[in-house]
Parts: C-alpha cells; sequence; structure tokens
C-alpha cells in the first residue's frame, strides 16, 4: 500500500454484515468515492444480482466480479469499497483486494445476519439464494466456507451485532495504518 497518498478501504464480509451501510458514512466522513460491487456489476449489466444468477449461473456473476475487482484494483484511486459477500471467493480478488488498501472484514452473528436480512425488502429481489438450504442453515454452510477466505484478506476484523455505525467508523479510522 503507498502510504503517500489516501489508501482505500475495503468492506468486506457475509451479506446484511453491514457494508453498504458503513461504506455510505465512511465515504461521507473521509470525502472518498463510493464504490458498490454489486450495484456497479448491475448497473453494468442491466439486470439484479438475483437474475444474473437465475439466466447465466452464480460462474458468469462472479467472473463479472472479479474483473470489476481487477479493474477497480487498476485504477489505483482511493475510495470506499463495499463489496459483495463473495468477491474473497477467488484467489486473484483477494490479492486485489490486500493490494489495493485496508481490508475491514465486517463479521454478525448468524442471528443478527438472518434478522437484517428479514428486515432488508431489497434482500429477496436483488440477492438470489446461495444454496438450495432453510435461511440459517445457508448462513452456517456458507460461512463455513467463506470466513477463513475472509479472515485471509482482512487486516482489521470488526463484529457489528452491538456496534453502530459510527462506532464502526471510528474503530476503522482509529486503526488505518498512518
Amino acid at each position: 500500500m503507498d502510504k503517500t497518498k489516501p489508501q482505500s478501504i475495503i468492506l468486506i464480509g457475509y451479506r446484511a454484515t453491514g457494508k453498504s451501510s458503513l461504506g455510505r458514512l465512511l465515504s461521507r466522513e473521509l470525502n472518498l468515492p463510493l464504490v458498490d460491487t454489486d450495484a456497479l456489476v448491475e448497473e453494468r449489466y442491466g439486470k439484479t444480482i438475483q437474475s444474473m444468477f437465475a439466466d447465466e449461473g452464480e460462474s458468469v456473476f462472479r467472473d463479472r466480479e472479479a474483473a470489476l475487482v481487477a479493474e477497480l484494483a487498476g485504477a489505483n484511486e482511493p475510495m470506499i469499497l463495499s463489496t459483495g459477500g463473495g468477491v474473497p471467493l477467488r484467489e486473484e480478488s483477494r490479492k486485489y483486494l490486500k493490494n489495493m488498501g485496508f481490508v475491514v472484514w465486517l463479521r454478525a452473528s448468524r442471528e443478527t445476519i438472518f434478522a437484517r436480512m428479514n428486515g432488508d425488502d431489497s434482500n429477496e429481489s436483488r440477492r438470489p439464494p446461495l444454496t438450495d438450504l432453510k435461511p440459517l442453515q445457508e448462513i452456517d454452510a456458507v460461512l463455513a466456507v467463506r470466513n477463513s477466505l475472509y479472515q485471509e484478506t482482512a487486516h482489521l476484523t470488526l463484529k457489528t451485532d452491538q456496534c453502530s455505525l459510527d462506532e464502526l467508523a471510528h474503530e476503522i479510522i482509529r486503526n488505518l495504518p498512518q
């Protein structure tokens, strides 16, 4: 990471852990542009992630997501990057994220994730199920695969269950390398 310019802050973690909300706050606080990989992929391809999964399959979506991460890393511009929960599945994406800036893994308990997903009206229309399991079982199964990848990628890990967005933002800013 280049210490002579402001660095990017990259937010990773499972869906409903606070990446988008915290990204908006950090963008305002630090006066850096916010880039949301899910929103950008949807915008570029003119369809929701749910539609991409249904029409073209998860692997096509993951290819698009990985290409976008590589493009953003190549731009070499500081930003707040809110990633889709599956971005770290690809090894090359994990490398790009780590080299782009300060990576923060946002974690939450399965119960918190489940409650937040149920409280988000856009969840069902935008985010496809990732397995054929019931929601709590899916959360457990997906986290069993992804937690080690999130951990490998992150410079800082924060639990979001009991913290406000302001508290989380303060903790990230306090931990940024100088």
